[in-house]
């Protein structure tokens, strides 16, 4: 039976039920967190818990739990899953009013609801070969850094790749390189790892700090700035990252080779670092 916590509860999927006067159902009003399980410990829980904290800043929602309480339910809810590696997805709504109003309410009890999934990441042969994407214009809106609940340009975004064959839609905005639909994207040109800036147009990703780090540590140059849409279509190799995905090579973008249309050198260096860290790191705690 599939274990979920709401409110307070833990019971089965069949029986958690959010009244339909939720703002979460009718205005998207809520943040998330998917974090990663790994041999069931959670990896780098205080950064998703800060980044968490942030998004809930950023829609002026007060945390409605301590990082000690969120930090014991997690775990009680990964003790729920038959599992050992999983994806944990965290929701916090603004809760149930009394009517249909775009103020926020004076006074409402959050809604908070977690459920985890097993965590499956890419293929063998999405790795060894490859996958395709295509490109966008980023047609969201300007708090990208927010992890909120309000997806639906994602999902447009998404299912333009989708639609397409492909597995993901890089975006671009005024000509530089934001993010994927759901994901990262790292640029590889002349040996250098390139990554956009965190800022307001991009979600600051976990993984995307673990690929940075692995860089740093084993001598890979790599600079964080402005991406120019250029480098990214002439780009030596093309990387999506998440902590689902891990890190993935794009060798096809808009039906076009990227570099040789192979995964490159320096994305097989990037993975080796990045199984060895999950071996020794993630699954340690």
């Amino acid at each position: 039976m599939n274990i979920v916590y709401l409110n307070g509860e833990f019971l089965s999927i069949e029986d958690a039920k959010v009244p339909v006067m939720d703002r979460g159902f009718l205005f998207g009003d809520g943040v998330y967190e998917v974090i990663p399980v790994y041999s069931r410990r959670p990896f780098r829980l205080g950064q998703h818990l800060q980044r968490l904290q942030a998004s809930l800043d950023g829609i002026g929602l007060a945390n409605p739990k301590t990082q000690q309480e969120w930090t014991q339910i997690i775990y009680r809810m990964i003790e729920q899953a038959d599992y050992a590696d999983q994806s944990l997805y965290l929701q916090i709504t603004r809760g149930v009013d009394s009517r249909r109003n775009h103020a926020f309410p004076a006074v409402v009890r959050p809604t908070i609801f977690m459920m985890g999934e097993d965590l499956s990441t890419s293929s063998p042969e999405q790795r060894e070969q490859g996958v395709a994407a295509v490109t966008a214009a980023d047609i969201r809106w300007l708090r990208c850094d927010l992890k909120t609940t309000s997806l639906l340009a994602n999902c447009l975004l998404r299912q333009m790749s989708v639609a397409a064959g492909c597995i993901e839609t890089v975006l671009l905005r005024d000509g530089f390189l934001s993010e994927g639909s759901a994901s990262n994207i790292f640029v590889v040109n002349d040996g250098m790892l390139l990554a956009p800036i965190k800022n307001h147009l991009m979600l600051p990703g976990i993984t995307y700090d673990v690929v940075l780090e692995l860089a740093a540590q084993h001598g890979l140059r790599s600079e964080v700035r402005d991406v120019r849409e250029e480098e990214v279509r002439s780009a030596d190799e093309l990387w999506l990252t998440s902590s689902t995905r891990e890190v993935l090579p794009i060798v096809t973008l808009d039906g076009k080779s990227i570099g040789k249309g192979v995964p490159g050198p320096v994305f097989a260096n990037m993975y080796a670092w990045y199984q060895e860290f999950k071996a020794t790191v993630m699954r340690a705690g």
